[in-house]
C-alpha cells in the first residue's frame, strides 16, 4: 500500500509522555497541514514521521514498508525532511548548498539531471537571482527558502516541513504553499506544520489537529477548523472570510 502512516506512535522524554498514541497518514498527491497550539506535539509527530525520531510505540509505514527497517540510502531518496531550525550556513554558494538536497542520489552518473533538480527548487522558491551568493549573506527568509530549495532538490516522494513559511512575507509565503499544491498535482505527499490557520484552510486537502500531545481532530479543513475547536483548542474567536478562517479575539472562560 503506497502513503506515509504513523500508526498508534508514541514517544516520551525524559519520563514526561510528549505524543500519545496517534496515528496519522498521507497518501500520493495529498497536503496534509499539522496544526495546534505551540507545544502541541506537532513538531515531534513530524520528526517520528520522517525517521527523525524513534517512537517508543507503534510503527511509521512508508510505501508499503516498515521506516524502522528501511534502506538509508531508499529512504533518503523516497522521504524529504525538511526541519523548522537549523545552523547559519556556511560561506557556500546558495547553488552549492541546495545541490546537497541530491546527496541521496550520489552515485547517479546523470549530473545532467542533479543540475536541473537544483535549477527546479531555486526557481520554485525564488532563489535563482541568488544562486551564486554566498548562503551566509542571505536575510532571514532568503535562508527559509534556501532550506526549502534544498528539500525540494532530492524530489522525493513524500516532503515533511516544519514551519516552512513561518519566516517568510505574505507574497513568499502563498507562493511556497501554492509551490506545494503544484508538488501535490505531480503527486507528491506533504505534510507541512502550519500555524497560519487561512493558508491551513485555503491550501491543504485535509487538516490534523493536536493538543497537548495528541490527535484531537483530523479531516477536511471545513470539518477540522470549527468554531468550538477553535476555542477549545487555541481559546480564540474566529472570523470566517469565504473559507478563510481568521483568528479574532480571546475565548472566554471554557464550561
Amino acid at each position: 500500500m503506497t502513503g506515509l502512516a504513523a500508526h498508534d506512535v508514541a514517544l516520551s522524554l525524559g519520563g514526561r509522555a510528549v505524543l500519545h498514541p496517534s496515528s496519522v497518514r498521507v497518501a500520493p498527491g495529498e497536503l496534509v497541514g499539522l496544526i495546534g497550539p505551540n507545544g502541541a506535539g506537532k513538531s515531534t509527530l513530524l520528526r517520528v514521521l520522517g525517521g527523525m525520531q524513534a517512537p517508543d510505540e507503534g510503527e511509521i509505514v512508508l510505501d508499503g514498508r516498515s521506516l524502522a527497517t528501511a534502506g538509508r540510502t531508499w529512504r533518503a531518496r523516497t522521504l524529504s525532511f525538511l526541519p523548522q531550525d537549523e545552523v547559519p550556513p556556511p560561506p557556500m554558494r546558495v547553488a552549492d548548498l541546495v545541490a546537497l538536497g541530491r546527496l541521496p542520489h550520489r552515485g547517479h552518473p546523470d549530473r545532467a539531471r542533479d543540475s536541473a533538480a537544483v535549477t527546479r527548487a531555486l526557481a520554485e522558491t525564488d532563489l535563482l537571482a541568488l544562486r551564486d551568493r554566498p548562503g551566509s549573506q542571505l536575510s532571514g527568509g532568503e535562508r527559509a527558502r534556501m532550506r526549502l530549495a534544498r528539500a525540494l532538490a532530492v524530489e522525493a516522494a513524500y516532503l515533511l516541513a516544519d514551519e516552512p513559511v513561518a519566516a517568510l512575507d505574505p507574497a513568499h509565503a502563498l507562493a511556497v504553499m501554492a509551490s506545494f499544491r503544484r508538488l501535490a498535482a505531480g503527486g507528491t505527499g506533504l505534510v507541512v506544520v502550519l500555524h497560519d490557520l487561512m493558508l491551513a484552510a485555503r491550501f491543504c486537502d485535509r487538516l490534523v489537529l493536536m493538543r497537548a500531545g495528541r490527535v484531537v481532530a483530523q479531516g477536511q479543513p471545513a470539518d477540522v477548523l470549527t468554531d468550538a475547536a477553535m476555542r477549545a483548542v487555541y481559546g480564540v474567536e474566529v472570523r470566517r472570510v469565504e473559507d478563510a478562517v481568521i483568528p479574532w479575539a480571546l475565548a472566554g472562560p471554557q464550561d
